[in-house]
C-alpha cells in the first residue's frame, strides 16, 4: 500500500510520520530528498546555478536557501523555474526509494501533495493531518527564527485546509490530543492499510 501523507505547516505531519516509521512503515521524505539535491555536490545544483546564477550558490556549493526562498515568495515565475528543476529529480528519487522498500506500507511524506497535483495518481490513499489555522500559527511561532510575517507567507503558499481535506481519504484532526492519543490514532488507521505491526503495542 502506498499512501501520501500531507498537512499544513504546524499541523503535526512530521510527528505523524514519525509514529508511522516507528511502527514499521517506510517513510519517503520528499523534503529530505530536496535538501540532499541542493546540498554541496547535489544533483540539482548545476542546473540551479545555470538558471539563477552563482549568487544563489553558497561558498561551499549548496543552495542559498534564504535567498531562494525570498525570490520564490516574490516571483512566481522564479518559483516555477525552480520547481521545474527540482520536482522531476525529487519524484525519481522518491519512487526509487519506494520501489526499494520491503514494508507493507510505504508513506510518501509530501508537504505540497495537494498543491502539486501530480502525487494523487501515485498513491492509493491520501492521509491529511489537520488542525485549526490558529493552532498552526501558535506552533510555528515557537520554532527558532520564525516571525508572524514568515508564517503568514508560508500559509499563503499552501493549499487551504478545505482543499487538503477535500483531497483526503482519511483525516487526522490533531487538535488537543496527547502524543499517546495521536500515536494510537495513527497506529489504528495504518493497521487498516496493511501495516500489521501497527496493530501491536
Amino acid at each position: 500500500m502506498r499512501v501520501g501523507l500531507t498537512g499544513g505547516i504546524g499541523s503535526g505531519k512530521s510527528t505523524v510520520a514519525g509514529f508511522l516509521r516507528e511502527a514499521g512503515a517506510a517513510i519517503v521524505d520528499t523534503d529530505a530528498i530536496s535538501r540532499s539535491l541542493t546540498q554541496p555536490g547535489g544533483a540539482a545544483m548545476p542546473a540551479i546555478a545555470q538558471q539563477f546564477g552563482s549568487h544563489f550558490v553558497t561558498a561551499d556549493g549548496a543552495l542559498d536557501r534564504d535567498r531562494m526562498r525570498a525570490l520564490a515568495f516574490s516571483d512566481s515565475d522564479a518559483k516555477r523555474r525552480l520547481e521545474a528543476i527540482l520536482h522531476p529529480l525529487i519524484t525519481a528519487e522518491a519512487l526509487a526509494q519506494a520501489d526499494a522498500a520491503s514494508t507493507a506500507l510505504v508513506v510518501f511524506d509530501v508537504p505540497l501533495l495537494v498543491e502539486s497535483g501530480r502525487w494523487r495518481a501515485r498513491v492509493a490513499r491520501v492521509l491529511v493531518v489537520d488542525c485549526r489555522t490558529e493552532t498552526q500559527i501558535e506552533r510555528v511561532l515557537q520554532r527558532p527564527g520564525w516571525t508572524r510575517e514568515r508564517v503568514d507567507g508560508a500559509l499563503a503558499a499552501q493549499a487551504s485546509r478545505e482543499a487538503r481535506r477535500a483531497a483526503a481519504d482519511a483525516v487526522i484532526f490533531n487538535e488537543g490530543l496527547t502524543l499517546e492519543t495521536l500515536r494510537h490514532n495513527v497506529r489504528s488507521l495504518a493497521a487498516t492499510w496493511g501495516c500489521e505491526t501497527m496493530a501491536t503495542p
